[in-house]
């Protein structure tokens, strides 16, 4: 399928975007590790905070990227923003309203796997862009969909309790449009979203069904 704009549209956005907004792109590094913190030692009302964290975050790009920046050259865009905008309110129902979200790092496949996402996501990421030629500003920085989304599927999959299936759909389905940039724009990187996706919907399912034998064990059903 041809994309409705160029490559060099497309990293023209990216610089747009960072060059308008900075300097928060720190202090998104900030409230991620913020995020890894407060999974790695459980505090009270930690869980709620998180779920805050990604909450902030999705709907930030929703509207501030998707809906203000991205739109300039796709108009699908505006699909794009109001579906963060749903996940990004999704995260508070899930917490806030149905106290269905419970973040806590443990140390088993599930955690080790998050672990990596979440770096990838941080670190090996924006290296990896780096040398593709993808320089700040004209680069995808954390708190755009894709690194994000990584993030995201990293702290779902340190969650202990069953993940909701709707909490899922809109990431899952975002890594398979955001990682056709790696094929038709030449994002290397993104293909990190895609083989991230694939992962974690093996290890989420694994993982929700644990949790789900561990019910019927205690309702002795």
């Amino acid at each position: 399928m041809e994309l409705p704009f160029s490559i060099d549209q497309f990293f023209k956005v990216f610089e747009n975007y960072n060059s308008s907004i900075w300097p928060l792109q720190p202090l998104f590094y900030l409230l991620a590790l913020f995020a890894i913190l407060l999974s790695l030692n459980k505090l009270h009302k930690s869980d709620k905070i998180v779920s805050l964290i990604l909450s902030f975050l999705w709907i930030w790009m929703g509207i501030v990227y998707h809906l203000i920046y991205f739109t300039a050259i796709n108009k699908a865009a505006y699909f794009f923003g109001i579906a963060f905008i749903i996940q990004g309110c999704m995260f508070l129902y899930f917490s806030f309203i149905s106290n269905r979200i419970s973040f806590r790092f443990n140390e088993n496949i599930h955690g080790i796997a998050g672990s990596l996402l979440i770096a990838f996501a941080l670190l090996i990421y924006p290296f990896i862009g780096y040398y593709q030629g993808h320089i700040y500003p004209a680069s995808p920085t954390f708190g755009l969909p894709c690194p994000t989304t990584i993030f995201t599927f990293g702290l779902l999959l340190w969650t202990d309790k069953k993940i909701p299936t709707h909490l899922l759909i809109i990431p899952v389905l975002w890594s398979i449009i955001g990682s056709s940039a790696a094929f038709s724009l030449g994002v290397k990187e993104d293909m990190g979203l895609l083989i991230s996706s694939i992962l974690f919907i093996i290890l989420i399912i694994l993982k929700n069904k644990k949790y789900s034998k561990v019910k019927k064990t205690n309702t002795g059903s």
